[in-house]
C-alpha cells in the first residue's frame, strides 16, 4: 500500500466528513501538524470533535479551526492561551470536555492499546469526576475514565520513512506517539522524509504499522507560544 502523498491536502483526501472526531498531536505549539491543520481548515469540514492537549492560539494551530467555527467540541487539558476558545465556550457555542493532563494522556494511550477504560484517583471529588463511575480499591476511591479513539489522527514527526516509521525530536515527542496509535486512520507529516531502511530501528518511536499516510511537510513557522524575555541587568 502506497503511504507517501504529495501534500497535506492529498493526504487527507477521502478521509474527512462532517461530525468526525480528530486527534491532533502537539503540546502548546510544539510538534503540531501545521500543514495538516491548514488542510483541515481549507477543506471546510465542520462539526468536528477535536482531541488535543490544547487549542493552539488565535490565528495559529487549532486556533485556525476555531476561528472558522469548524470545531464543535474540544477534549483538552489546557485552554488558557486562546481568546477565541474562551469566547466561544462562554457563549455556549463550543463544548468542552476538560481532563487532567495525565488523565488525557492515559485515555489516549489506553484507546490506542485497545483498553476501553481504567480507574484513576485523579479528579476524585472534583467536577471532572461528576457523573462517572466510582470504585473502591484498597480503601481508596477511584474514578472510571474511558479510553479515547478517533476517526482520524494527525501527527507531526521530525523524520519518517516511506513505510510510515516515525522519529520525534525532543519536546515534540509529546502526545504525538500515543495519538498515532489511537486513530482509526493516522496521517503523519514529517520535517524530513527518508527512504525506507534509513532509520535505525532502535530509534523509531512509532512503527509504520500505525501510520496509513505520510507527507513531507514544509514552511514550518515553529512559533513561540508565549515569549518571555529578561530586561538588561
Amino acid at each position: 500500500m502506497r503511504k507517501v502523498f504529495s501534500g497535506a491536502k492529498a493526504a487527507l483526501d477521502g478521509l474527512l466528513f462532517d461530525g468526525m472526531t480528530v486527534m491532533a498531536g502537539g503540546f502548546g505549539l510544539c510538534g503540531i501538524p501545521e500543514n495538516l491543520i491548514f488542510a483541515l481548515r481549507d477543506s471546510g469540514v465542520k462539526g468536528l470533535t477535536v482531541i488535543s492537549n490544547n487549542a493552539g492560539v488565535d490565528e495559529f494551530g487549532l486556533g485556525l479551526l476555531l476561528k472558522t467555527r469548524q470545531i464543535k467540541k474540544m477534549v483538552s487539558s489546557y485552554v488558557g492561551e486562546n481568546d477565541t476558545f474562551e469566547k466561544q465556550y462562554l457563549s455556549g457555542e463550543l463544548e468542552l470536555e476538560f481532563n487532567p493532563q495525565g488523565t488525557l494522556a492515559e485515555r489516549i494511550r489506553a484507546g490506542g492499546a485497545g483498553i476501553p477504560g481504567f480507574y484513576t484517583k485523579t479528579g476524585v471529588g472534583t467536577l471532572v469526576a461528576e457523573g462517572k463511575e466510582h470504585k473502591q480499591f484498597d480503601g481508596e476511591t477511584y474514578v472510571l475514565e474511558r479510553g479515547l479513539r478517533a476517526d482520524l489522527s494527525i501527527v507531526k514527526a521530525w523524520r519518517g520513512d516511506h513505510e510510515g516509521n516515525l522519529v520525534f525530536r525532543k519536546t515534540a515527542r509529546n502526545f504525538n506517539p500515543m495519538m498515532a496509535m489511537a486513530g482509526k486512520v493516522t496521517v503523519a507529516e514529517v520535517e524530513e522524509l527518508v527512504p525506507t531502511g534509513t532509520l535505525d530501528p532502535d530509534v523509531i518511536h512509532t512503527p509504520g504499522i500505525f501510520v496509513q499516510r505520510i507527507v513531507q511537510g514544509s514552511a514550518y513557522e515553529k512559533r513561540i507560544e508565549k515569549r518571555t524575555t529578561r530586561t538588561g541587568a
